[in-house]
């Protein structure tokens, strides 16, 4: 029998969106659900009640309702003891839940003997789980939110100009934490035309802010700063007073900050003091994005926009909700791609498998145990390290199972030579002085190709053989000379057989789709870049 997932109204204040959007309801169907929504629920949103009926969804008027007919609760943010209260027993909830924070919610849950998988607690260092990544769809979001809010708070172009007035700087940006969010903030503010610098506690980050078109701003301090999965860690007392003259520097400079630094599990570091604002400059502007964990600037009251010493300081709690149509369409995808992996069958009955690392991070309570935290995932092994060269001057050892791999490598490029030059030698022998003259150009032409793609580092081979499709138009003008070559004395002498003539023929159309769709996969490639 098929399992209702039920989309209730979200309660909490300020959120609108919601759980499930209409063309994701169709998806949910074709996999075997039932889907049921509460009335009202994406309202806030721009999802009406129509919308919903339009594609199967059952409307159904009072959350009570809904609560008890579903087998299933799609949620954005996670229940009230109301909503706990109002949950069938033994059923299952799929939200944002957040355990670390919130104990005594797991234990009303587990009191239900729910099953609760918690889209927060997704281990992301996996790379199947990337699809069901909800934290990644809503921080992109955030981030660029949080560069709108700020050009709306601010009192100049981001963007330099030239006018007849006058020349107007472009604004300086600082962003404190180049996570998902703050990357999406670089991109966004660099593409206003903003000079954008950005700075994280790890180090690996620094190309990809370099790639977006902000500078990456150096802590003269040396510590690893990854703390696994994605996230940064505590870094030691000696690196924060780093870290905090260099914000201080970068606040006398700057027009705008934009902080989202966020630690699992624990309160958002203070990164901007009291200090550090009153030294910006009248008129700039904070952007607290880590507000609802207690904010990044000591100066930050969550939920408020407030002026504190000439700086505007936005501490909104709800800038993905502030784009609800987008997020919740974002949100919604990502649980029908777990709703996928929990439904392989498409019958509308869910397999909540412990054994599977991506669904056993996500499942916080199973059937009333709390089964928070996981066990770290099991990621396939590395590969052993190659034992570094050794130096030539003192040879390796020869043992019991030791092998010199050096003179294997060449005695097989000797036999390659031998063979080729035999293969040369009887061929030259034997063939026709008109096929040697094709056939060295044929070898030139194989060394050269091989030379020219295999000696580019992997990642440029895409673009590379979008052009060098292009350039067989050589072997066109091979083709052609073979179709009709030059007379030699008298009418009929060189022309070529019809075996000849049909194969240069053959030859010139399929290099005809060949330059033309190296020409048409360089404009793709192009048009990707082109704003």
């Amino acid at each position: 029998m098929s399992l209702i997932i039920g989309v209730p109204r979200e309660v909490f204040a300020g959120e609108k969106r919601v759980a499930t959007v209409p063309e994701v309801v169709e998806k949910l169907i074709k996999l075997g659900f039932a889907v049921a929504v509460e009335s009202g629920a994406g309202d806030a949103a721009n999802f009406d009640d129509d919308s919903y009926r339009a594609v199967g969804a059952q409307i159904i008027t009072g959350a009570a309702e809904l609560w008890a007919k579903s087998d299933i609760v799609f949620k954005v943010r996670g229940p009230n003891a109301d909503e706990v209260g109002l949950m069938r027993e033994g059923g299952t909830l799929v939200s944002f839940i957040w355990p670390a924070q919130n104990p005594e919610l797991m234990n009303q849950l587990a009191a239900k003997k729910a099953t609760v998988l918690a889209i927060d607690s997704l281990p992301r260092q996996l790379s199947r789980a990337q699809k069901m990544d909800a934290l990644t769809s809503m921080a992109g979001i955030a981030g660029y939110r949080a560069v709108i809010e700020a050009a709306n708070a601010f009192g100049r172009f981001f963007n330099g100009q030239i006018t007849a007035a006058g020349k107007v700087p472009p604004a300086k940006i600082f962003i404190a934490g180049a996570g998902v969010a703050g990357l999406a903030a670089i991109g966004t503010a660099a593409g206003l035309g903003a000079i954008v610098r950005a700075n994280d506690t790890r180090a690996e980050v620094a190309d990809q802010v370099v790639s977006l078109g902000g500078e990456f701003v150096k802590v003269d301090y040396e510590e690893e700063g990854s703390g696994g999965g994605g996230y940064a860690k505590v870094m030691s007392e000696g690196f924060q007073q780093a870290q905090r003259e260099m914000y201080a520097k970068q606040a006398k400079e700057v027009d705008i900050i934009i902080t989202t630094a966020l630690i699992p599990g624990k309160p958002a570091p203070k990164l901007i003091t009291a200090e550090m604002v009153k030294s910006m400059k009248p008129g700039s502007v904070i952007v607290d994005m880590a507000a609802e964990q207690g904010g990044n600037c000591e100066l930050t009251e969550p939920g408020q926009v407030v002026v504190k010493h000439g700086v505007t300081i936005v501490g909104y709690t709800d800038l993905v909700s502030r784009m609800a149509r987008q997020s919740s369409t974002l949100y919604a995808t990502n649980l029908f791609r777990l709703a996928e992996e929990l439904c392989k069958t498409k019958d509308g009955v869910i397999n909540v498998n412990m054994d599977d690392d991506a669904i056993r991070g996500l499942t916080v309570v199973k059937e009333g145990n709390i089964t928070w935290p996981p066990p770290a995932p099991k990621l396939a092994a590395a590969p052993a390290a190659k034992p570094a060269a050794m130096p030539v001057a003192a040879p390796a050892k020869k043992g019991h199972g030791h092998r010199d791999h050096t003179p294997m490598a060449a005695g097989k490029l000797a036999i390659m030579f031998s063979v080729a030059s035999a293969l040369f030698w009887f061929i030259g022998a034997n063939a026709p002085e008109a096929f040697l003259g094709h056939f060295t150009v044929f070898v030139l032409a194989c060394f050269v190709g091989y030379m020219v793609v295999w000696n580019v580092t992997p990642a440029l081979h895409t673009p590379l053989m979008s052009v060098t499709n292009a350039i067989s138009s050589i072997i066109a003008i091979g083709a052609l000379v073979q179709i009709a070559p030059p007379l030699l004395g008298n009418a009929g002498a060189g022309r070529p057989d019809e075996l000849i003539r049909w194969l240069a023929f053959a030859g010139i159309a399929l290099t005809a789709i060949n330059m033309f769709g190296g020409f048409a996969v360089t404009r793709r490639m192009l048009a990707m870049f082109r704003k």
